[in-house]
């Protein structure tokens, strides 16, 4: 266990590289519940979003979500986050906000002082509620025979509200689950929002039915092969998308401002000083979080995330070097305890599900 934004987390339970494989091969849980969890409810939630984030939110629509960023002046990211739709709620629309920890009540002081004053409502949706990831090719099938409801028509990103009266037990049976097809895995999957008792009473059923809990080690090796950022070391506030490998976030041709966009407009024209890369070791040395990188012996650049891939055999990390040195199959050393250790840019994500 560690202490991570507040809260106590595991991390690991059984094992990491076992949690790691059977989210690869079957089926996972995580405790996500440390993640906060906002709705905005108002006239016009959506425009008023739209003023924070470089995403056009209206290509998604109710029961849709997507990933975005929130960004300050300087086009650096305050944090990430997924928007989801939820439509007209008791005559109001309704965004739900899922956000970082450690980020959960600077967001949403932020958002309130920029909401607030266009008439949109910000409130906590989770409360004590438990937040749980089930994650890997066997998730949807085992959420289906929970909800006994044919999840096939859910896409990536879809959400809903799900009533978990199928093979639930317990103070699961019957309880009602806000459930999104998003994760952090890599994996196919979803993440469930339910009451305290619901689901801690899920919890407890998925284990003894034979799924694997998951901890916070497991979670990063995974999210990893998948080249997906985390907060405060792939990206922070000095760090702007275009940067950090999420220009596909950024969606300039829409004509609407909002904060940061001359910044990525003059980056985009003039290009950027630093690019996140995806590094393969040559040897078995692993890079960590901070460990020089270094082109024709010279230091340029710094890794963010490392570690040893269990799906791929080999040591992985992201880095971030000048655009000279971030071309794919660029030969570059990790410093690693004194010595320079190969590495060599190669595609992101570093694994693909079938």
């Amino acid at each position: 266990m560690v202490p991570f934004a507040g809260w106590e987390m595991a991390v690991q339970f059984a094992g990491l590289v076992a949690e790691h494989q059977a989210v690869r091969s079957s089926c996972g849980v995580f405790d996500i519940s440390h993640m906060g969890v906002i709705t905005l409810r108002g006239a016009g939630p959506k425009d008023a979003l739209q003023a924070l984030v470089p995403t056009d939110l209206f290509r998604i629509g109710p029961g849709e979500a997507c990933y975005t960023v929130l960004l300050n002046a300087a086009g650096g990211i305050r944090d990430d986050l997924i928007v989801y739709d939820r439509g007209q709620r008791d005559g109001q629309a309704e965004l739900l906000l899922v956000i970082n920890a450690a980020c959960a009540d600077a967001d949403t002081a932020w958002l309130r002082s920029q909401l607030e004053p266009a008439g949109i409502t910000i409130a906590d949706r989770k409360g004590d509620g438990v937040l749980l990831a089930l994650q890997g090719p066997e998730a949807m099938a085992r959420l289906e025979a929970l909800s006994g409801t044919n999840l096939s028509g859910l896409p990536r990103f879809g959400h809903r509200d799900l009533n978990l009266n199928g093979t639930a037990q317990g103070a699961a049976a019957g309880a009602q689950a806000f459930v999104g097809r998003t994760g952090y895995t890599g994996e196919d999957g979803c993440e469930l929002l339910l009451d305290r008792a619901a689901g801690l009473a899920l919890w407890q059923q998925l284990l003894g039915e034979g799924v694997t809990p998951c901890g916070l080690g497991a979670r990063d090796t995974l999210r990893l092969e998948a080249a997906m950022h985390l907060y405060g070391q792939e990206m922070d506030a000095s760090t702007t998308p275009l940067e950090a490998g999420l220009g596909w976030l950024v969606h300039l041709e829409m004509p609407k401002p909002f904060i940061g966009r001359e910044v990525l407009e003059r980056q985009t024209a003039e290009g950027v000083g630093k690019r996140l890369v995806g590094l393969k070791l040559q040897g078995r040395a692993i890079a960590r979080h901070g460990y020089p990188v270094l082109h024709n012996d010279q230091v340029v650049g710094e890794v963010t995330s490392g570690t040893w891939s269990p799906s791929l055999g080999e040591a992985i990390a992201l880095a971030y070097v000048p655009p000279a040195a971030s071309k794919l199959g660029t030969e570059l050393a990790v410093q690693i305890r004194g010595k320079s250790e190969p590495a060599v840019v190669v595609k992101r994500p570093f694994y693909r599900r079938a």
